[in-house]
């Protein structure tokens, strides 16, 4: 493991001139400059690599480039970064996917969630970069046997899965297939640790990887209590808001249940797991996904949160993360010192 991963295992600051030197020299495509696109550009920019932003659309660019320049304010205001003009000259915008590959170390899939349109997606990305460019996709529903299979270099292609906003929540699972080179998997593994991000590999191909499938099942549980009546949808917030949510935004499930028995997870299996195996049966009844079903949700959350305001909440949400990481980062910097 080379210096600069080291380093970034023991900061998680978003501010890290260290890594920065060391990926000075580097460059990254990102393909898609939506929300994602976007975010992906200020974590490798902030780490010091040189970005190359595509999407096909020049509005999208230039909406790319002022939201950008928003975040990064934002970010500023909350001392996640210091030097924002550093950080935009590292961006350049292109519209031409050719000029865009060009000289690249890695590139980063965003584009849109169909099946056939990214198999063709990265046939053209497999034959405009070099052979040894990395190729991944941000994904979040397609494995990478279903969109790489058929690639001359479908050896360097996986997935690297980010969470939305990823320049605030720095999770990425590596999910590669059994034709993905594992030296590729682990270069993808030490690129993003180097760049901040907290990456995990998958270690069997699944749809949903780990954290959809995990969220997939306090989802699907949460969908059950709304339909069965037993509580309402805010209060099921609630409930994960100011009750798990707190424990989980700094230790995993697994973690919770061994510190919550004074002998840990064995006795809290003991305790509790009568209790937890009772409520599979009615867990496996699937909740009610349809369109008529989830129109009474919908209500629900119209009369709290109207439509036309979803833009300006996500921009709440997103200076919430990000005091939540300048929070967490204070609190192990103090740890460390």
């Amino acid at each position: 493991m080379n210096e600069a991963v080291k380093n970034s295992e023991h900061n998680s600051t978003l501010i890290a001139p260290k890594t920065a030197r060391h990926n000075a020299q580097r460059a990254v495509a990102i393909i898609g400059a939506g929300l994602i696109g976007r975010g992906w550009a200020i974590v490798f920019a902030r780490a010091g690599w040189s970005v190359k932003l595509y999407d096909l659309h020049i509005t999208a660019l230039d909406a790319a480039s002022d939201a950008i320049a928003a975040q990064l304010k934002m970010m500023v205001a909350l001392e996640l970064c210091a030097n924002t003009e550093d950080i935009i000259n590292k961006i350049s915008y292109e519209a031409d996917l050719e000029t865009a590959m060009q000289s690249v170390d890695y590139v980063q899939e965003c584009g849109p969630e169909m099946l056939e349109a990214k198999q063709a997606l990265f046939s053209e990305l497999d034959k405009v970069s070099s052979s040894n460019t990395i190729l991944a996709s941000s994904t979040s529903g397609f494995m990478t046997s279903e969109f790489a299979a058929h690639l001359k270099g479908r050896h360097r292609a996986l997935v690297a899965h980010p969470v939305n906003p990823p320049h605030l929540v720095p999770l990425v699972e590596i999910s590669p297939s059994e034709f993905t080179d594992p030296a590729i998997t682990q270069t993808v593994h030490d690129i993003m640790t180097a760049v901040n991000q907290t990456p995990i590999i998958v270690q069997k191909e699944i749809p949903g990887f780990i954290l959809n499938r995990l969220q997939g099942a306090l989802l699907n549980e949460a969908l059950r209590l709304a339909q069965g009546g037993y509580a309402t949808a805010e209060d099921i917030d609630k409930a994960v808001r100011d009750g798990l949510g707190l424990r989980w935004s700094f230790m995993g499930p697994l973690e919770t249940i061994d510190l919550n028995a004074p002998a840990g997870i064995a006795d809290y299996a003991q305790r509790y797991g009568p209790m937890y195996r009772e409520m599979v049966d009615a867990q496996a009844v699937a909740p009610d996904w349809d369109e008529k079903a989830i129109a009474i949700l919908d209500k629900t959350r119209r009369e709290i949160l109207d439509i036309d305001n979803i833009s300006e909440r996500q921009v709440w949400r997103d200076n919430r993360l990000a005091a939540l990481i300048a929070h967490r980062y204070k609190q192990e910097s103090k740890q460390e010192n």
